[in-house]
């Protein structure tokens, strides 16, 4: 057995590297999507905040296999090709932007008026009241919950798969299909999975 884990593990390495790059992109992608629905869901006219609320529920609702099916298979209808690893960081990036909207929305709210009142005291226009005084107390309320997601995204990375990306979920279904040591490989990914999670709750 100890043979099979040490011939597994140079296999899955690469798989958890492109499991850890399309987390690091969708968050790059849909942080500052998060942001930017959390700000027209709170303070935009009502047209544009409605259209804001109705894209997080929706970013929300739909699962995250749809929505990577969705962009994978439904854009080249529209005359949009690209390649699974880019569609991945896409979908797992909109549904991030949906996501992490609300817990924006939360810090947000968080802040205590307090400090409204203090910037207009100081003449401060609102989007530099936004910009310098809420937004940075915002962040750091919501950088736990953040943490959290963060995490959730990282393990749904599996669901990439299913375009076949080669992540770790996809080398271990690849390496066990070879050599039919099923049990062996799915546990020993669901274990390089829980060391990467349970540094981010470290962290």
């Amino acid at each position: 057995m100890i043979d099979s884990i040490l011939a597994m593990v140079p296999e899955f390495v690469p798989g958890l590297g492109n499991s850890l790059l399309v987390t690091l992109a969708s968050l790059v992608l849909g942080l500052p999507l998060g942001i930017l629905l959390a700000l027209g869901s709170l303070f935009a006219a009502k047209p544009m905040k409605f259209t804001c609320i109705g894209l997080v529920e929706l970013g929300r609702g739909i699962p995250g296999l749809i929505m990577l099916y969705l962009v994978y298979f439904g854009l080249p209808q529209l005359g949009i090709v690209m390649d699974a690893l880019p569609a991945s960081v896409i979908a797992l990036g909109l549904m991030t932007g949906a996501y992490t909207a609300e817990i924006f929305v939360a810090g947000f709210r968080a802040v205590p008026q307090g400090q409204w009142e203090a910037c207009g005291t100081l003449a401060l226009s609102y989007w530099n009241s936004l910009r310098l005084v809420i937004l940075p107390q915002a962040i750091k309320i919501v950088v736990p919950p953040l943490i959290g997601w963060t995490i959730m995204l990282f393990q749904a990375t599996s669901l990439a798969y299913a375009i076949s990306v080669p992540e770790l979920m996809s080398r271990a279904y690849n390496y066990a299909s070879v050599t039919f040591e099923y049990a062996l490989a799915f546990t020993l990914a669901g274990f390089m999975y829980l060391a990467v999670t349970l540094l981010g709750l470290w962290l």
